[in-house]
């Protein structure tokens, strides 16, 4: 990738130094990429960088390692230069060219990793390193201090200290910068486009009564992201036709397609290691029938509520409580839920009785994970804590206050319903499944969403779909 002249290190330059000055003097901060993983006997899987490793570095190569001093030095350590090896596998950066195309101060050879870090971090502070996040490399760093301990007796220092970078990388990464931005932005794009393409292949396919399979429209989906040029899909594509969408984390099978059932999607695309994440729900056919239109409304107003919820100086789970109060008024109002057993809407949200049709948060972090990494606690009052009973499971839950939304960051709003056949629940609504999501960046004016290209009114989605 990094002979692609149109590499600007200087995001990355930015990240590394901005990383430094939060670490304390005199320590050392260690970041490796992600390891190949065999699939099976000589295939490996689709390679994925480390989302921290890039985040620094923007290199998306195996076997690599950011050393970063509290200094600012950098040092890059990458596969050599290997000609024989680069006709299997492909082109290889080399340290040498990875000092002027990174922007990194040093840079040498994977292969003198073990040589080298022991005199790195011998006379050193402490270490930081992303904990938990690469099996084995705790016990790399236990090995390389045996070998500055060895060194005592010679006036070798060793580090007493090691701390978790997650944590310093986690609060960086959670407010988008410019470049970012612009990125997942671009993703949200061809995501949105590859949604209406997969609405329109579903109309065509059954108005010509060809067999259709959620298959087709993943094949769709996938088409699509590749034609536009991002890397693949950010996470498995959920097409769930009919009663598959109640299913949460169903996965693209083959199931047909049936007029007069609902298609719930769930698809986005990885454009530069940034995800994009939407959710979509639409009749399979291009008409929503009466029950149908009723719950996409409710969900529909329901994501209204949270997406006003969604500003600077809001809790993170502002939105969800939104979306919570209007989805539990429509069940009662639709007769999902009875009003003579569960009391009035505040008793319902307060038993958590809206549960059985909506099970999930309404949203996430977004960024390089689709999943993002960031904390949903607020940093400045982590000493509060709030003790009370779950509901259903009659656990004990501690709480921290919730994050305070600040422009920059990134989430995703996505409230559902999902109404499997049960005692008391109306006949029109069994086993139908809708999920609206969007992507939201937090404003200093409130929220801009970044996925709207793809139609969310019922009435747009049948004029798409007739088209």
């Amino acid at each position: 990738m990094h002979h692609r002249p149109d590499f600007d290190a200087t995001p990355y330059i930015q990240r590394r130094q901005r990383l430094a000055a939060s670490l304390p003097p005199g320590s050392v901060a260690l970041i490796p990429t992600a390891r190949e993983c065999i699939r099976n006997r000589d295939s490996h899987f689709p390679y994925r960088h480390d989302s921290y490793f890039y985040y620094l570095s923007g290199f998306t190569e195996p076997d690599a390692l950011l050393v970063l001093h509290a200094d600012g030095q950098s040092l890059l350590l990458c596969q050599p230069k290997d000609l024989e090896r680069e006709i299997w596998d492909g082109y290889r950066l080399g340290p040498e060219a990875a000092i002027s195309t990174l922007g990194v101060d040093e840079a040498d050879s994977i292969e003198q990793l073990d040589a080298r870090l022991p005199a790195l971090l011998e006379n050193k502070s402490a270490i930081y390193y992303p904990f938990a996040t690469h099996a084995g490399l705790a016990a790399q760093v236990e090995r390389w201090l045996e070998r500055v301990r060895a060194r005592a007796r010679y006036g070798a220092q060793v580090p007493t200290a090691q701390h978790d970078l997650c944590e310093l990388l986690d609060e960086m990464r959670l407010v988008k910068d410019a470049h970012e931005i612009a990125t997942i932005g671009r993703a949200c794009q061809i995501s949105a486009q590859a949604h209406i393409r997969a609405m329109q292949c579903s109309a065509r396919l059954l108005a010509a009564g060809a067999d259709a399979r959620e298959y087709h429209l993943e094949a769709e989906l996938l088409h699509s992201f590749r034609h536009h040029g991002a890397q693949g899909p950010a996470y498995s594509s959920i097409v769930a036709a009919g009663s598959n969408a109640c299913v949460l984390h169903y996965r693209a099978s083959d199931a047909p397609l049936r007029p007069g059932e609902l298609v719930l999607i769930d698809a986005g695309c990885e454009l530069d290691g940034y995800a994009s994440d939407i959710t979509r729900t639409f009749p399979a056919n291009g008409r929503f029938s009466g029950a149908q239109r009723a719950l996409y409304e409710l969900v529909l107003a329901s994501e209204e509520a949270a997406i006003a919820a969604a500003r600077p100086g809001a809790r993170f789970t502002d939105p969800h409580d939104a979306a919570v109060r209007v989805l539990t008024q429509g069940m009662l109002d639709l007769g999902l839920l009875d009003a003579q057993r569960v009391g009035s809407l505040d008793d319902a949200i307060e038993q958590r009785a809206y549960f059985q049709f909506y099970m999930h948060r309404t949203g996430h972090w977004m960024g390089m994970d689709v999943h993002d990494c960031g904390s949903y606690n607020e940093p400045s009052e982590r000493g509060q804590l709030h003790e009370r009973r779950d509901a259903l499971s009659g656990e004990l839950i501690r709480e921290r206050p919730s994050r305070i939304l600040r422009p920059g960051m990134v989430l995703t709003i996505e409230p559902g319903i999902y109404v499997r056949p049960a005692p008391g629940v109306p006949e029109a609504f069994h086993h139908i499944g809708i999920r609206i999501e969007d992507d939201a960046l937090i404003t200093a004016e409130g929220n801009t969403l970044l996925t709207r290209d793809a139609p969310v009114q019922p009435d747009e989605i049948e004029a798409l779909m007739r088209a």
